[in-house]
């Protein structure tokens, strides 16, 4: 890998805050948008599925760097940049042209009333703690992962290796929640 040119690294680091702070505005605001006329039901196993995906290839990527295998640890850290980037297109979309989806919801008419709240029971204090926890750790794991890789990029073995022991657990985290958010969630999907 050709390592960045220094003289590049503040634009670099100012890019990865400026996509840090906007990512998560702009999908927040997104959720606002409503566009009508197109069926997204199908993306929920999809983006679920990318997310199964990419927490296989962090773990395949932590085997390869174990095995000193850098080459083939830096394909797929790069591929699962590539899985996660693709979840949050498929996930923006899919709240762009549907209704969010409420754990407990059973009639499906987007609010969960007393009798679906004492149904759902305890699960749902499961559900929505992996829930929150997910969608903090996924704003967070953004500067994580890119400042991770830029350590990387720059050369810097020590500094990324450092910054990995929090990185990595974070960023499965995010990825294995996702995938057992919407398995709790699948059966109230409309």
């Amino acid at each position: 890998m050709e390592l960045l040119d220094q003289s590049k690294l503040p634009k670099v680091r100012m890019a990865i805050i400026a996509l840090s702070i906007v990512v998560p505005v702009v999908v927040a605001a997104l959720f606002k948008i409503k566009i009508e006329g197109f069926d997204a039901s199908f993306l929920p196993p999809v983006y679920a599925g990318i997310n199964a995906l990419t927490a296989l290839v962090l773990i395949r990527a932590l085997l390869a760097i174990k095995s000193k295998n850098i080459t083939l640890h830096r394909s797929l850290i790069r591929f699962a940049l590539l899985l996660s980037i693709l979840f949050l297109v498929l996930y923006v979309a899919y709240h762009v042209f549907s209704d969010s989806t409420f754990y407990g919801d059973t009639n499906h008419d987007g609010k969960v009333d007393i009798l679906e709240k004492m149904n759902a029971g305890w699960m749902a204090y499961v559900y929505y703690f992996l829930l929150v926890t997910h969608i903090l750790l996924s704003m967070a794991v953004i500067p994580l992962v890119l400042f991770t890789y830029l350590a990387a990029w720059q050369g810097n073995y020590e500094k990324h290796k450092r910054m990995t022991r929090f990185t990595f657990p974070i960023w499965l985290y995010v990825a294995v929640t996702g995938v057992i958010v919407y398995i709790m969630v699948a059966p109230f999907y409309a």
